[in-house]
């Protein structure tokens, strides 16, 4: 099989939970009551995957979520930076203020101890103090191929 990646990043669910600031308008969450916790089934859901990946010839940099802030969705890192050729990445304005402490994590730090140096070319983040918001990949999907972005206008997608 032909990847297009060859090296993932994943954060643990290890502190994964529903997150009031987005629950009011992200589908996706749910309050129901589970008798295993979603955080519990996130973790054995990524080991699973991590497992999958690895046998398929492409390397993970998993880390846990050490950081010390309420961080419920860093197992979603994608919404707050892309990384592209020869190790370059993008950060992006994150609507939820909880969200925008996840580029406070040490995930770069992580990278560079393992040899990855990630240079920061585009720093959207400052679209935060103007309400603009653009939640990486989790808001947009990169067509590499073509060059071309697709986008789903929201409160986490400002057109501008």
């Amino acid at each position: 099989m032909k990847h297009f990646t060859s090296e993932i990043l994943m954060i643990s669910p290890n502190k994964f939970r529903n997150n009031e600031l987005t629950s009011s308008d992200n589908s996706f969450q749910s309050k129901r009551v589970e008798k295993i916790s979603i955080s519990d089934k996130a973790i054995l859901e990524f080991e699973k995957l991590r497992e999958v990946i690895l046998k398929n010839d492409i390397s993970v940099h998993a880390f846990n979520d050490d950081s010390e802030f309420d961080t419920p969705d860093a197992v979603f890192p994608n919404n707050w930076i892309s990384f592209h050729k020869q190790n370059k990445a993008v950060l992006y304005p994150m609507y939820a203020l909880n969200r925008r402490l996840e580029r406070k994590s040490s995930t770069l730090e992580k990278l560079s101890e393992r040899g990855i140096e990630i240079d920061i070319t585009k720093d959207y983040s400052h679209f935060e103090k103007d309400n603009k918001f653009l939640e990486g990949t989790g808001s947009i999907v990169l067509d590499r191929k073509n060059n071309l972005a697709y986008c789903s206008l929201s409160m986490r997608s400002n057109q501008d």
